[in-house]
């Protein structure tokens, strides 16, 4: 008799709602966020990064593209751990969980964001809707 026991990954059966194999809510507080909000709030950072950069140099210079990547950046690490999410996550209604519980911590955020800043990793999603750069850091952006 075969064993029914899945022994790769492909052998797995879908989940029927985003985050169900990492025992999540399909809605409500801490169901794994959607795309909407995850957009949102990521153009909600970046556009204050944006405007931060402005104050130390011009929009069309190559320093305010550098110090626009630097502040996101500098804004994800610091807010992460002490505020559950960025200001975007957090005005969508939004934090960010280590998946094996307690604080995130400082090293989860600082990987995320590098992982975050090459941007091809928060492209690459998987069933329960965690971009590489989350699973990486071990952690799950959801709703609040």
């Amino acid at each position: 008799m075969p064993d029914a026991t899945p022994t790769t990954f492909g052998q797995l059966e879908p989940s029927r709602w985003p985050g169900e194999r990492l025992g999540l809510p399909d809605e409500g507080p801490n169901s794994v966020a959607r795309v909407g909000r995850r957009i949102a709030a990521i153009l909600i950072d970046w556009a204050a990064a944006l405007v931060i950069a402005l104050l130390f140099a011009p929009y069309s210079s190559l320093l305010h593209s550098w110090l626009t990547l630097g502040i996101f950046a500098l804004m994800q690490v610091v807010f992460i751990p002490t505020i559950g999410g960025s200001v975007g996550h957090r005005l969508m209604g939004l934090r960010i969980l280590p998946i094996a519980g307690g604080w995130v911590g400082l090293w989860r955020p600082v990987v995320r964001t590098l992982l975050l800043a090459i941007v091809v990793p928060a492209l690459v999603w998987d069933s329960d809707q965690r971009g590489f750069h989350d699973k990486v850091a071990g952690t799950v952006l959801v709703r609040s």
